[in-house]
């Protein structure tokens, strides 16, 4: 059976949507979670209902923009558990709109969150993971992505840009971790149409610019594109992320993995 008992784990993003279901699925199967945001309210809701179910969880402000934040974050996985294992680099923003009117703080805003905010993850991460580091025993980082970053989409420009580029530099990392030897395996998650409040957002954008008559038409609209006719759930992505984190994807580094219900095999 795949788990992570004995690791720790930092899911950013993690007050809601994938991240709050990552963090969830960890900790049933064994880490101790830092349950990251920059909402921390939700953030302690989500390492309370984890603790509530017998797991071990803390709650820590993060804003992936800042690099304090980051370090702060990291020190606290070592410093009061002992360890980093796994970082689940989630945390995101999307901005549904015309490449016309696009402004550059726009651009600027969403590459921040989305790209800028993995690389100080990752870099941290691997800082403290590799031989010498604090953590100093390898570990498992999985930076989710989105089919955005294998294919394009109308609208949504920015958002593909930073997810595309989460992708290859995913892969770059895993290069460079694995030829030097750090025992540090870097994968990339691409979920498709996810049950989020990010997804329930484009939802509403379609009901608010008149492209659906109502809610139940717009979620058709996502589901049309899919091979599987359904909506996924968070969860159908964490149980990906645990297995990658886990010690039973050992030999997987440098991969992308698609959870879309089929969009991207037609």
């Amino acid at each position: 059976m795949v788990h992570v008992r004995g690791k720790v784990a930092l899911v950013s993003g993690a007050a809601q949507g994938i991240g709050a279901a990552c963090a969830r699925m960890l900790a049933a199967q064994g880490a101790r979670l830092l349950v990251a945001d920059i909402d921390l309210a939700g953030a302690r809701a989500v390492a309370d209902d984890i603790a509530r179910e017998g797991g071990i969880a803390e709650a820590v402000a993060l804003d992936v923009t800042r690099e304090a934040d980051w370090r702060a974050a990291v020190a606290a996985a070592i410093d009061h558990h002992g360890g980093f294992d796994v970082l689940v680099n989630n945390a995101g923003i999307a901005l549904v709109q015309a490449l016309a009117d696009t402004s550059l703080e726009q651009w600027r805003q969403v590459h921040a969150v989305n790209l800028d905010g993995v690389f100080l993850g990752t870099r941290e991460a691997v800082t403290a993971m590799r031989p010498g580091g604090r953590a100093g025993r390898g570990g498992s980082i999985v930076n989710i992505s989105s089919v955005g970053g294998l294919i394009g989409s109308e609208r949504l420009t920015a958002y593909c840009s930073t997810k595309g580029g989460v992708r290859l530099f995913s892969k770059s990392v895993a290069i460079e971790c694995g030829r030097a030897g750090y025992g540090i395996r870097v994968n990339s998650v691409h979920p498709g149409n996810t049950d989020t409040p990010m997804f329930h957002r484009e939802l509403q954008d379609m009901l608010d610019k008149g492209m659906a008559a109502n809610l139940e038409e717009a979620r058709k609209f996502f589901m049309d594109m899919q091979v599987l006719p359904m909506i996924g759930q968070p969860g159908d992505v964490a149980a990906m992320v645990l297995f990658l984190a886990s010690d039973a994807a050992r030999f997987i580094t440098g991969a992308e993995f698609v959870v879309d219900g089929g969009l991207t095999a037609q």
